[in-house]
């Protein structure tokens, strides 16, 4: 597929030494920076790569569920989500796992519990990790 073939949002990324990318958003001003493992000969001053996956899919987890929310007219303050990764033992390196928990202090009925929790699983993150990549979602409810 060409350039121009498609819509979407051009990103440019640029390699610094020590196994080290920024990323800038221009139109915001923002940076993201990158850091490599020191198991792979990183500095590990930062996120890594992986992490940033890990990081999209729990920050799409809850963007998802506060866009359900807001249509069911209820309130996720103080929702909170711990992300853990677990990365393949044997070649190829990649993320084989993540275990969500998704803390929220507030209890709903089953049916807006059911659509809460079916915005967080059909998250796009989640629904673009390989299937192999095990997911698994635990959801806390009235705890905070």
């Amino acid at each position: 597929m060409q350039r121009g073939e498609y819509s979407g949002t051009m990103i440019e990324i640029r390699y610094e030494e020590g196994l080290a990318t920024r990323t800038v958003f221009p139109e915001k001003g923002t940076e993201i920076v990158t850091d490599a493992p020191k198991e792979v000969g990183g500095l590990e001053r930062t996120f890594s790569p992986t992490d940033l996956l890990a990081i999209a899919l729990g920050s799409c987890v809850l963007t998802l569920m506060g866009m359900a929310a807001r249509r069911l007219h209820v309130d996720l303050k103080g929702m909170r989500l711990e992300v853990t990764k677990g990365m393949s033992s044997k070649p190829p390196r990649r993320i084989s796992e993540v275990h969500l928990d998704i803390y929220c202090p507030s209890l709903f009925s089953p049916e807006v519990t059911e659509e809460l929790v079916r915005a967080a699983k059909g998250c796009p993150v989640a629904e673009s990790l390989h299937p192999d990549v095990h997911k698994e979602f635990v959801f806390h409810w009235g705890a905070s």
